[in-house]
Parts: structure tokens; C-alpha cells; sequence
């Protein structure tokens, strides 16, 4: 968004990538500086940087010749049909081009016998499982990691551009895929990252409802949260502008750049929840894991979650997957500041322990205060602002209607990201974002600072964030009550917790008694 600020004010960053090291030298020459980026690409999850039992195992499971068999009755083995491919071609946005420089757009304005021709072409692949050797090239365009050395070839993400015509058959595959993995619950329930009806909500709701029954119980809860060392980056040309790399080979990992990529991950990576016991908790979202568990004694905490840590160590030695101890962090949540933390190791190392970590883009302090996250929204969001202001320009400036359409789709959606969660906090800590909102809206609607709120509201046809928190809170319990294998379904409708709370009227409610207060309250006006 500010790119297009600056465009619109005539100002253009340069991006180009200047210098490089590697090996402790300085790389400047362009065509030098490509092959050192592919170089570090094709590094990353090479087969050399295997352990030596994987490496073992890998081999001798790979000497192992597949009996694979199957029949052309199945539903999902028969012929692609033009209906299926109309679908794809539906759904498509424009993106760049791949090696083939066949875009989209090319494909959608195709005539139905060109696309009957096509279709010939994918079912003569999806039978004879012969792909054209274009469709296994990319070009690989790298991308500074933000707060990042840019000289180090390691701190780029690579954002991989594929054949066009490949990620459209692909397309195809993966809805027949998705749905034989959803029909047949292959995929655990714990699992949210790329599933329909799904998201990171679910993650961070499953976190803060278990915090709260937890403080409600009077016990301790601890979370680690595990960092998959470079999960994704598993690309192999480079390039920048008009120069291109040599051809690097990618040795493992999921295809870059591919549509079947995610769901071909999130395949592999579910194995990991069956190895965590049951008395721990556990939710992954793609390949954010945390595990969690509570209960007075704290000992009894440690012998479970360290159980737990060397499975997931055990697993992951088997199946290629490293986990960082660096980066892996843990959070004992209690409200009662005299307890030591406990002592947990990952491969050896002792797990760090902070008193914040930010988990899905929501930060959660070890008191559950959401304070941390409230101040840090603000700040971005009154940052943010400065768009508004910009465009606001008496002279050459948008008009309301424009201005409140900025606001909506650029600044209300970071207030409203995880507010299900967050809205827990206290009230006085959620008016410090009423200030954000009342400030947009005046920017929007042109009005006075001694403009009265309601007047605000009226004009700009906008609820106040509590009505608004409300609402999406709301929408979000329903979903849940409409999904019978939603793994919040049975926390929400325990109703051992509901007479806790009422119990203890001083604990914050969890989103199942909130949302029964609000329906008494709808219900009874």
C-alpha cells in the first residue's frame, strides 16, 4: 500500500539488490550475485545437510521399489473434465508468467476448442505420467526478508514463477486431492493451515480458551511453541531483471512455487500430532506447532510436555524435518509471579523461556493481559494512518467514499485480526484502540476533532469496534457449532466449565459463555 503511496507522490525506491557476500567476500557483479542467491537456494534442504541416520534410512527406504496399484474406476483416477477445467480457470488471478511465458489471461480467452485441446493434453499427462520439461523449471525471483542482513544470500525469499499452464493442471489435481484427504480425514483436526471453514483463528482461539480454563482451575500452563527451520524454502534459476542464474537442481522438499505444494506439506508434516500423548495439548497451523498442557503440580507439567519434545525430536529425525531449539520458545502462563519456570530440553538444548511471544501475529504476555498486543497494534495502526492523511490532501485528494474504502481494507483489518482472541482483555486496555478508529474516521469524513462520536458513526455508517468484536465473535461461534469435528466444538460445549465460571464470576469468560450472554441479552430486547 505505501508502495503505491509513494508512486502516486512520484517517489520510486530503488530495490535492486546491490552486494552480496559469500565466503566472506564481496560479490557486486550482477551475474555473479544470481548464481551465489541460487547457490544458497539450492543449499538450503539439500540431501547434504541430512543427519547421518536420516541419510541411512533415507537410502535404504528408497532402495525399496513401490507396489503401487490402483484402478481407472476410482473416481479420482478417472479423465479430467472440461468442467473441472473451467473451474480452475475461474478461480485464476493474474500473476506472472514462468519460463513458457504463457500468462492467464492467455488461458482464459481461449475458445472451446482450444481448451478441449488442452484437456486432451492433461489427461494424456494424468495417464501416461509424462510431464513436459518446462513445467519442471522456475524462475526464481528473491525477495529481502525484512529486519534482515541483505548481504547475506540466506536472508532472500525465494518466490518461485511456474509454468502457468502446469499450475492450472495442478489446480485440478489438488481439488481431487483435498477432497479424498477431507472425505477420508486423513488430515488431523488440529491441523487449520490451508483447510476450508478453517484458519488461524482456530489456533489462536484453541490457545486463549485453554489459558482461561486454566486460570479458572488455578493451575500453571506452559507452551512451547516450535520453529521448523525453513520449512518452505525448498526451490532454480535466479533472476534479477534481465539476468538469470545457471540451472540449480532442487534435491528435496515440496516443489517451489507449485499449487499442490501446501496440501503436498501439510500431508507430510501431520504425522507429528499422532506422536504427541493425549494429556498434551497440541495445534499446528501449516507448520506453526505448539504444544501445551496445564495442571497444578508443575512437575507433572514437565514429565508430560518433555515426553511430548522428544517425540516430536524423535519424529522429526526420521522424517527430514528439522527443529530449531534456538528459535523454539516457551511461556509459562500463571498469574502468580513466585514460580520458576520450568526446565525443558529440546535435543539437549534448554528451551528458552519469555515472558511474550507472538504466536499467528497475536501476542501473548504470560498473564494473558493482551497488553503487549494491544500497544503494538496501535502503534501500527496509527502509523498506518499516515496513508489516510496522505491521500486526504485537500487539494488533490479521495473523496469519503474512497478514504472509508482504504480504511476498511487496509487499517480495520488489522484491528479486527484475532480480536475474537484478544477481546478478552480488559475494557480499559481495548479504548486505547477507540482512539485509532475515532482518528480514521474524522481523517475519512473530513470532520472536526470535536466531532461527537455517534455523529461518527452515523455518518461513516460504521459500528464502534465493540459492537464489531462482537459481531465477529458471534460469527465466529457459530462456525464452530456448525463443524462437528471442530476440536473447540468440545471445549465450548463442556459444560463443566460454564458452571466454573459462574462459580468464580471474577475470571474473564471464554468465548462460549461470552456468546451465550450476548444471545440472552439479543433474545430479551
Amino acid at each position: 500500500m505505501w508502495d503505491n503511496v509513494r508512486r502516486a507522490c512520484g517517489i520510486y525506491p530503488e530495490k535492486r539488490i546491490s552486494c552480496l557476500r559469500k565466503n566472506g567476500q564481496e560479490v557486486r557483479n550482477i551475474s555473479d550475485m544470481v548464481d551465489v542467491l541460487a547457490e544458497a537456494f539450492a543449499s538450503i534442504f539439500s540431501a547434504s545437510n541430512y543427519t547421518e541416520p536420516l541419510l541411512t534410512h533415507k537410502n535404504r527406504t528408497e532402495r525399496i521399489k513401490l507396489r503401487f496399484q490402483t484402478t481407472k474406476h476410482i473416481y479420482y483416477n478417472t479423465d479430467l473434465t472440461i468442467f473441472e477445467l473451467h473451474t480452475a480457470l475461474s478461480v485464476l488471478k493474474h500473476t506472472s508468467p514462468g519460463p513458457d511465458e504463457v500468462t492467464y489471461s492467455m488461458l482464459q480467452h481461449l475458445s472451446e476448442n482450444s481448451l478441449l485441446n488442452i484437456l486432451y493434453m492433461f489427461n494424456r499427462i494424468w495417464k501416461e505420467h509424462v510431464f513436459p520439461d518446462c513445467w519442471k523449471h522456475a524462475f526464481i525471483i528473491p525477495i529481502p526478508k525484512p529486519c534482515k542482513d541483505p548481504q547475506d544470500p540466506l536472508n532472500y525469499r525465494p518466490i518461485a514463477l511456474t509454468s502457468c499452464m502446469c499450475k492450472l493442471f495442478e489446480r485440478i489435481v489438488n481439488v481431487r486431492l483435498v477432497h479424498i484427504l477431507e472425505k477420508n480425514e486423513y488430515i488431523s483436526p488440529f491441523q487449520s493451515g490451508f483447510r476450508k471453514s478453517r484458519s488461524t483463528i482456530d489456533n489462536l482461539m484453541s490457545l486463549e480458551t485453554d489459558i482461561r480454563v486454566a486460570f479458572l482451575k488455578r493451575n500453571h500452563l506452559v507452551s512451547i511453541f516450535f520453529d521448523i527451520y525453513k520449512a518452505y524454502d525448498r526451490t532454480w534459476r535466479v533472476r534479477m531483471g534481465n539476468t538469470y542464474s545457471n540451472f540449480f537442481c532442487q534435491g528435496e522438499g515440496v516443489p517451489q512455487g507449485s499449487v499442490l505444494s501446501a496440501t503436498l506439506f501439510v500431508s507430510a508434516i501431520n504425522p507429528i500430532l499422532s506422536v504427541i500423548p493425549q494429556s498434551v495439548q497440541k495445534n499446528l497451523y501449516v507448520d506453526d506447532l505448539y504444544i501445551s498442557c496445564y495442571a497444578r503440580n508443575m512437575q507433572l507439567i514437565e514429565r508430560q510436555l518433555q515426553t511430548a519434545i522428544n517425540n516430536i525430536v524423535e519424529w522429526s529425525n526420521k522424517s527430514g524435518f528439522t527443529i530449531s531449539a534456538q528459535k523454539t520458545i516457551g511461556i509459562h502462563f500463571c498469574k502468580r509471579p513466585l514460580h520458576p519456570d520450568p526446565e525443558l530440553l529440546l535435543s539437549g538444548v534448554p528451551i528458552r523461556f519469555q515472558d511474550n511471544y507472538t504466536f499467528l501475529g497475536i501476542v501473548f504476555d504470560k498473564c494473558l493481559t493482551f497488553l503487549p498486543h494491544i500497544a503494538s497494534l496501535r502503534k501500527r495502526c496509527l502509523r498506518s494512518l499516515n496513508i489516510l492523511r496522505t491521500l486526504s490532501n485537500t487539494s488533490w485528494g479521495a473523496d469519503r467514499s474512497c478514504l472509508l474504502r482504504v480504511y476498511r481494507s487496509v487499517i480495520r483489518p488489522m484491528i479486527d485480526y484475532g480480536s475474537v482472541a484478544y477481546g478478552s482483555a480488559r475494557p480499559s486496555y481495548l479504548k486505547r484502540l477507540d482512539y485509532v478508529h475515532h482518528q480514521a474516521l474524522r481523517l475519512c469524513l473530513g470532520a472536526f476533532r470535536t466531532s461527537p462520536i455517534p455523529s461518527l458513526y452515523a455518518e461513516a455508517f460504521e459500528p464502534s469496534l465493540s459492537s464489531r468484536r462482537d459481531k465477529l465473535s458471534l460469527s465466529y461461534y457459530f462456525r464452530i457449532l456448525s463443524n462437528d469435528i471442530h476440536p473447540l466444538r468440545g471445549t465450548l460445549l463442556n459444560g463443566n466449565n460454564n458452571r466454573l465460571f459462574n462459580a468464580r464470576p471474577s475470571c474473564i469468560l471464554i468465548l462460549d459463555c461470552v456468546c451465550a450472554i450476548y444471545l440472552q441479552t439479543l433474545f430479551m430486547m
